[in-house]
């Protein structure tokens, strides 16, 4: 099926992971820094959870990592082209002002397992994870604020994450920030994998 599937096992991030495992490097000083020391007061603070996936032949090894937490669409601060198209995806009468959505706050891939299509197939168990009948929330969409670097936006772009916004400049407007932005607002709509 795939590395992840096929080598590994899934577990939220604790303490005692951290204390036992060699530390997680996936070549990016701030998410090296997060998942090593914030993922757990982010936890104990209820603002997201921490998963990692463990090598089974070596569960000292961390393959990768991600956060979770929940946030929406606000459909009602979108410029109307993307109104529009958040929308007709809907029936007018379950229309609403903001839809669920799961936030992918963190993903990293351990720097000696990069380039092997792990964050594909992780992205890939994300959007089958939210579906799934024993899922306990309601969720149409997976966002994430991806940093904005071209690197990373063709990542999600090639797993079929769209641009929220269709510029840097519509989005730092509609969300007053400054440009350059340091991230950009990207979504999947889950509907796509029932």
């Amino acid at each position: 099926m795939g590395f992840l599937a096929d080598h590994c096992s899934l577990h939220l991030l604790t303490r005692e992971i951290l204390d036992t495992c060699q530390p997680f490097s996936c070549g990016n000083v701030d998410l090296d820094e997060f998942f090593m020391e914030d993922a757990m007061p982010y936890k104990e603070k209820l603002l997201g959870k921490t998963y990692c996936y463990l090598l089974d032949d070596d569960p000292r090894i961390i393959v990768c990592a991600f956060t979770l937490s929940n946030d929406s669409i606000k459909v009602d601060q979108l410029p109307n082209s993307r109104k529009k198209k958040i929308n007709g995806s809907m029936p007018r009468e379950k229309q609403m002002r903001r839809y669920p959505a799961a936030l992918i706050g963190r993903l990293g891939v351990n720097i000696d397992y990069a380039g092997k299509g792990i964050g594909s197939e992780l992205l890939d168990f994300l959007k089958k994870w939210f579906v799934q009948a024993d899922n306990k929330t309601g969720c149409r969409y997976l966002i994430v604020d991806a940093y904005n670097m071209p690197s990373v936006l063709q990542y999600y772009q090639r797993n079929n994450f769209c641009f929220l916004f269709s510029t840097e400049e519509q989005e730092a407007t509609n969300s007053s920030m400054q440009l350059p932005l340091k991230t950009r607002y990207m979504y999947y709509d889950l509907i796509q994998v029932q």
